[in-house]
């Protein structure tokens, strides 16, 4: 392997070291030589690559974002989120969602508008699917959010299940749990109707 190939080979392994470790810790909880020892690589070659610990950050959320719009396009064009395999999807998207949770956590701008713009996302497909909330844009936030909490609470929600949902089979679990949320009512038309009523 000649040495530019070496070189990217190393930045993407710096980076998905950096993914993981940002997503698990934090920002500030990952340092750089923590991020070089889990890649396989000296500090002085992570600084190499990015020159310093936010230019590694905002590789990072540039990558995740990239992944993640892919990911959404492929859902756009499949059958839906009901039809992919979540053991598959796993070791693919599950470091990129719990880095983009936390990145968000920690003031990223760019885990920020990817929150933004599932959220107008959410709004476009209920609209298409004849869906009328009271407020569509709550809506679409309160169920961008609930996607999220998962992630944020995922030691809670893993001791609830007793499964670690970072694991692919707690992942289906948690997945399919979140379908069930979504497709299940728990309040019938009437008493939303009577909801209203009452909020007048």
């Amino acid at each position: 392997m000649d040495r530019r190939a070496e070189d990217l080979t190393a930045r993407a392994r710096i980076r998905d070291a950096a993914i993981r470790l940002f997503g698990e810790r934090g920002i500030e909880g990952a340092s750089i030589r923590d991020i070089a020892t889990a890649a396989g690589v000296s500090s002085g070659l992570v600084r190499h690559h990015f020159g310093s610990k936010e230019s590694l950050r905002e590789a990072c959320d540039d990558y995740a974002k990239e992944r993640m719009l892919e990911v959404s396009e492929e859902l756009a064009t499949s059958a839906g989120v009901a039809a992919l395999d979540p053991v598959a999807m796993h070791p693919r998207i599950f470091p990129l969602q719990l880095y983009l949770v936390r990145s968000m956590m920690d003031g990223s701008e760019t885990a920020t508008a990817l929150f933004l713009g599932a959220v107008e996302t959410i709004e476009e497909w209920s609209t298409a699917y004849g869906i009328e909330p009271h407020d569509r844009r709550a809506y679409s936030a309160a169920l961008a959010a609930i996607k999220l909490s998962v992630f944020v609470f995922r030691d809670q929600v893993s001791k609830a299940l007793g499964e670690d949902i970072t694991t692919p089979a707690g992942y289906a679990r948690i997945g399919q749990g979140l379908l069930d949320v979504f497709s299940i009512p728990i309040i019938t038309p009437e008493q939303v109707d009577n909801m209203r009523k009452q909020e007048k």
